[in-house]
C-alpha cells in the first residue's frame, strides 16, 4: 500500500469516525491540514482534544509531505513503549512502515522502514544518535504530547540537540499546559502583558468545540462523598467527612481512606459503577470500564473487588509489566468489562470502547486529570456518553467543573503577593517519592470507609443532592440510558433533579431540633462558608470576592452581622449558582 492510502484513513482510525463524517477528515482535521500547508512551517504546534484524531491528522501530514519529496523519513516520539507501536500500527495501515523497537545500541533500522518511533527517554540517553539520524536524511519529526518533552531539563536538553536540524517538527498535544516552568522544545511563548510567557499554538480544537462538533462525548462525572475514619502516626483517631471543608492534612487522608482497599468505600463505589457500566452496555454492547488506581497494591485489589461484584476477573495492567502493551490492546479488542491500571493507561492509549471510569487515585494535578478524562471521550457514533466516578474532593470537582477550559503553558507565572507561591509550597510538601500524591506525609491506617452519593457534574453545572449507596435516589443517576446527546443527560439531570426534591418535600419534615438562636446562626454561617470554600475550588475566586458578590445580589450586611433569613438567602443564591452553567 502506499502512502497515499492515507487520503483514505477513517477521521478516527480506526473504525470510530464520528457519525456523518467518514470518510472525509473532519472539520478541524481539514482546517488544520489545511493550515499547514499554507504556511509551510518548520514548526507547527496543534492542541487538540483528546479523541480528536491527532493521530490520523498528522499522518495525513505526513503522507502529504512524502509524496511531495519534502522529507525522506519519520521519527515518531512518544511518551511511553505502548504509544510507539500504536503509532507503528496506525502509520502501517496506511502504509509507512514505522519501526517502534528501535533501540539505541542498534544505531540505524531497516531500509524497510520509513521511520522509527522512539520515547522521549530514549532521546535523553542518546540525543547525538538521535541527531545523526535526523540529519542523514531530510527528516519530519512529529512529538506526540509534546509537553512531555519539558518533564526534566535533560529531556528537554536532549529533544532539542536531537532535533534542531530536522526538515519539519509537527507538535501535537492534548494538554499543553504544565504545572511547573520547564519550558516545552520548539514551542513558541509570547508575553501576557504580566510579565507572563503564555505557550502559541499554530491550530487549538478544545474539548467544548469537538462536543459541540459531536466528536467527543460528553462526560457525566459522579461525585462520591462519605465518612471516614482513621488512625494516624501518632495514635490519634480522626473522623471526617469527604466533601466537607477540611484542612490540607485531612483531606489527604480522608481521600486516602476512601481509596483504601481495605475499606467499604471503594466496594461501594465499584458496585455503582459495575451497575453504570451494566445500563451503558445496554446501548453499547462492548462498553468497557476503568479503574485508574495509585500504586499495584491497590490495583490488585481493586481487581479482586471487581471479581466478587461482577463475578468475572478483570484485566490488570502494571508499569512494570513487561506486557502490559499486549494486555491493552487484546483488552480493547474484546468485551471484557472491567480493566484496571496504574498510569499506564492515562494518556495516549487508544481503547475507544471505554465508557465508564473510577479516579481511584491520589494524583491531584490538572494535567494528569485531563489526560485520565481523556481516555473516555472517544466516540464511535452519535449520542454514546462516558461517566467518570470521582471522590467529592474540591480539587478534581473544579477540574471536572472546567472540562471545556482550554489552558496554556505559562512561563514565568506571577507570585503570590504575600511571597508565598501555592504551586511551590505543594511541591514541597509532597512525599519526594510520589511527588503527584496528596496526602502521603502522615502515615495512617484506616478504620472506617463508608461510600454516599453526593451529586452529579455536567456542562458546568451540578444536579442531584446526596443519597445512601444502593438508594433508589442514586440509582436514579446511575440508570441514565448511555446513548443520549449532550442536550437531552442535561435535561435528564434536571429532571432527576426536581423529581428528587418533589419527592423530599412530599415527605413528612421531623420536628427540628430546637437549637438557641447563637447555634442557628452558626450552623449557617458554617454551611455559607463551606459553599463558599467549594465555589472558590470551582473559579479559583477568593473568599471575600465571593462573600462580597453574595451581598451584591442579596442585600444585607456583611456575614458577621447578617440575620439568619439573610444567610439563608446566600445559601440559596451559592446554591442556583453551582446549578448553572457558568
Amino acid at each position: 500500500m502506499s502512502v497515499s492510502a492515507a487520503s483514505h484513513l477513517s477521521p478516527s482510525y480506526p473504525d470510530r469516525a464520528a457519525w456523518g463524517t467518514a470518510p472525509k477528515l473532519r472539520a478541524w482535521q481539514q482546517d488544520a491540514f489545511d493550515l499547514y500547508f499554507q504556511r509551510e512551517p518548520r514548526d507547527f504546534l496543534t492542541v487538540a482534544t483528546p479523541g480528536a484524531g491527532k493521530t490520523t491528522y498528522a499522518l495525513r501530514i505526513a503522507s502529504e509531505l512524502l509524496n511531495r519529496g519534502v522529507i525522506r523519513a519519520i521519527t515518531v516520539v512518544t511518551p511511553t513503549e505502548h504509544l510507539k507501536r500504536q503509532w507503528a500500527d496506525a502509520a502501517g495501515r496506511v502504509g509507512i512502515s514505522i519501526d517502534p523497537e528501535f533501540k539505541n545500541s542498534q544505531g540505524a533500522t531497516s531500509r524497510d522502514y520509513i521511520g522509527v518511533a522512539i520515547t522521549y527517554a530514549q532521546v535523553a540517553m542518546h540525543p547525538a544518535l538521535h541527531r545523526a539520524r535526523t540529519e542523514a536524511r531530510k527528516t519530519l519529526v512529529i512529538f506526540d504530547e509534546i509537553h512531555h518533552a519539558g518533564d526534566a531539563k535533560s529531556w528537554g536538553d536532549g529533544v532539542r540537540e536531537a532535533f534542531e536540524p530536522a526538515t519539519r517538527r509537527l507538535q501535537l498535544t492534548g494538554t499543553p499546559f504544565r504545572s511547573d516552568d520547564n519550558p516545552i522544545p520548539f514551542v513558541g511563548y509570547t508575553e501576557d502583558g504580566d510579565g507572563a510567557l503564555r505557550s502559541v499554538s499554530d491550530y487549538s480544537y478544545g474539548y467544548g468545540p469537538a462536543l459541540a462538533d459531536g466528536v467527543v462525548r460528553p462526560v457525566i462525572f459522579l461525585a462520591y462523598s462519605g465518612e471516614m475514619k482513621w488512625r494516624t502516626r501518632a495514635g490519634d483517631e480522626i473522623t471526617a467527612t469527604l466533601g466537607t471543608p477540611l484542612t490540607k492534612d485531612q483531606l489527604g487522608q480522608a481521600w486516602r481512606a476512601a481509596l483504601d482497599p481495605k475499606g467499604d468505600w471503594i466496594r461501594q463505589v465499584i458496585t455503582a459503577a459495575d451497575r453504570r457500566l451494566t445500563e451503558v452496555r445496554r446501548g453499547m454492547p462492548d462498553a468497557g470500564g476503568l479503574i485508574i488506581a495509585t500504586d499495584h497494591e491497590s490495583a490488585r485489589a481493586y481487581a479482586k473487588h471487581l471479581r466478587t461484584v461482577t463475578g468475572e476477573g478483570a484485566t490488570v495492567v502494571l508499569s512494570d509489566d513487561p506486557g502490559a502493551s499486549k494486555k491493552i490492546k487484546e483488552f480493547g479488542a474484546s468485551t471484557q468489562r472491567w480493566l484496571v491500571a496504574v498510569r499506564m493507561v492515562s494518556e495516549g492509549v487508544d481503547i475507544p470502547r471505554l465508557a465508564v471510569g473510577i479516579y481511584a487515585t491520589s494524583i491531584s494535578t490538572p494535567l494528569f486529570f485531563a489526560q485520565a478524562i481523556g481516555r473516555f471521550v472517544r466516540m464511535r457514533k452519535r449520542g454514546e456518553t462516558a461517566s467518570v466516578f470521582v471522590p467529592s474532593v474540591p480539587l478534581l470537582l473544579s477540574f471536572a467543573a472546567e472540562m471545556e477550559a482550554e489552558r496554556d503553558h505559562v512561563l514565568n507565572r506571577k507570585r503570590d503577593e504575600d511571597g508565598l507561591d501555592d504551586l511551590l509550597l505543594e511541591q514541597a510538601q509532597r512525599e519526594q517519592k510520589s511527588p503527584d500524591a496528596l496526602g502521603d506525609e502522615l502515615p495512617f491506617q484506616t478504620l472506617e470507609a463508608s461510600a454516599t452519593f453526593d451529586r452529579v457534574l455536567f456542562d458546568g453545572g451540578e444536579f442531584g443532592t446526596a443519597a445512601a449507596a444502593g438508594s433508589p435516589e442514586e440509582e436514579d443517576f446511575l440508570g441514565l440510558p448511555g446513548l443520549l446527546e449532550p442536550d437531552q443527560v442535561a435535561s435528564l439531570l434536571r429532571k432527576r433533579q426536581a423529581d428528587q426534591q418533589a419527592a423530599k418535600r412530599r415527605q413528612p419534615k421531623p420536628e427540628p431540633e430546637q437549637l438557641a438562636p447563637h447555634e442557628v446562626i452558626h450552623e449557617l454561617r458554617k454551611e455559607l462558608n463551606g459553599l463558599v470554600g467549594a465555589w472558590n475550588h470551582r473559579t479559583g475566586q477568593p473568599h471575600g470576592v465571593i462573600h462580597a458578590d453574595l451581598r451584591r445580589s442579596c442585600g444585607g450586611p456583611p456575614i458577621a452581622q447578617a440575620s439568619a433569613d439573610q444567610i439563608r438567602d446566600r445559601i440559596t443564591m451559592i446554591r442556583r449558582w453551582a446549578s448553572q452553567r457558568k
